[in-house]
């Protein structure tokens, strides 16, 4: 029989997240900056709050296109104060503006977010090895590295915890226990692509 982690619950969106996307390496800067913008969102509540919400972040957030967020008039920041399909938090939606020119100046650095944002990992994705989701820690010496340094880069809510939930997130950490089918070691290959 096959077995997820412990976390996941039976409704079909979360199984479908954990099967298909969480623990998967991502490497596209675009989903790379949705996912660090929907981990910030996440901050204080449940990661299924979000989930609930991604396709209405998806359209009020013009698909994360950080080219068009960085222009986002007073305006249309008001219009997402009232959007009822998103977190109604002014730091939270003045943070994805905040994050879109940050994410735009590392791009343009590095070649791509993903050079920068894998260079914490080494650029190969970290496979742990845990039995249980208790043992899964809420953020470790990697993420604390990287929270430090997206702050200094100019971030708004990426906290150690974010950024380790971002890691597990796309894939730089794959925190699959190890009685989970999607858990490395069940696979054929090494990596899910």
């Amino acid at each position: 029989m096959s077995r997820r982690c412990a976390w996941v619950t039976k409704e079909p969106l979360y199984m479908e997240y954990h099967d298909k996307e969480w623990g998967v390496p991502v490497y596209d800067d675009q989903l790379l900056f949705e996912m660090l913008c929907l981990e910030g969102a996440q901050a204080g509540l449940s990661w299924w709050t979000i989930l609930q919400k991604r396709e209405n972040y998806r359209k009020a957030f013009d698909y994360f296109k950080a080219e068009k967020i960085v222009h986002y008039t007073d305006e249309k920041l008001q219009s997402l104060l009232e959007d009822k399909g998103i977190v109604r938090n002014k730091l939270k939606i003045k943070s994805v503006v905040t994050n879109a020119e940050a994410f735009l100046r590392l791009k343009e650095e590095y070649g791509s977010f993903a050079n920068y944002i894998w260079g914490f990992v080494n650029h190969k994705p970290v496979v742990n090895h845990w039995k249980t989701a208790e043992e899964v820690p809420v953020s470790d010496a990697i993420s604390d590295k990287m929270s430090k340094q997206l702050k200094k880069d100019g971030f708004k809510f990426v906290g150690s915890t974010i950024c380790y939930s971002y890691m597990q997130a796309v894939g730089m950490v794959n925190d699959h226990t190890l009685e989970c089918f999607c858990h490395p070691a069940h696979q054929k290959s090494t990596f899910r692509e």
